[in-house]
């Protein structure tokens, strides 16, 4: 795969390996691998929050005020 970069991301990506003693490839890698992690994370905890909603089960308007209101004072 090939994957063409504006060229002043590429000088901030070849900037960042050379910090890190790393090649631009491996950063990346890595770059994509967390957020193709996040995006299967977050789509999975979409689904379970819909799959509570489809069963009916909220949390009412004053328990998330309560809750708000106790970690965030004032």
């Amino acid at each position: 795969m090939e994957v063409h970069f504006p060229n002043d991301l590429q000088t901030k990506l070849i900037r960042l390996a050379a910090q890190q003693g790393r090649d631009s490839s491996s950063l990346v890698v890595e770059a994509v691998e967390r957020m193709v992690d996040y995006d299967e994370w977050f789509r999975r905890e979409v689904e379970k929050g819909l799959a509570v909603a489809d069963r009916g089960e909220f949390v009412e308007h004053e328990q998330v005020r309560k809750l708000i209101d106790s970690r965030y004072p004032g």
